[in-house]
């Protein structure tokens, strides 16, 4: 039984759609709390730091949400790059 080479491009395609919505509610979580700071509101609005670190009501991700999001991100730039990387090869092959 031969194994085929890890497809980036198949886990990539994958795994960014999987990553939208935890990178994007940590993203708007955290500037919001931030904007709560300023204005000295952050007792009312600590709701959204539980939110920013993973407590959804009853579904509490807090102690691995950090993680997951940190693994999925990592995946995403690693295979980015690699992506990257392989279309400039090719462009330095065509050009030679």
């Amino acid at each position: 039984m031969s194994k085929q080479p890890l497809n980036v491009r198949r886990v990539h395609r994958w795994l960014a759609p999987l990553m939208v919505l935890p990178l994007l509610l940590t993203l708007f979580t955290g500037v919001l709390f931030q904007f709560a700071g300023f204005a000295q509101q952050e007792r009312q609005f600590r709701w959204l730091m539980a939110m920013h670190k993973g407590h959804f009501g009853v579904l509490d991700l807090s102690p691995v949400y950090p993680f997951l999001n940190a693994l999925g991100l990592l995946f995403l730039v690693v295979t980015g790059v690699s992506m990257w990387l392989q279309g400039q090869q090719r462009t330095a092959k065509r050009a030679s």
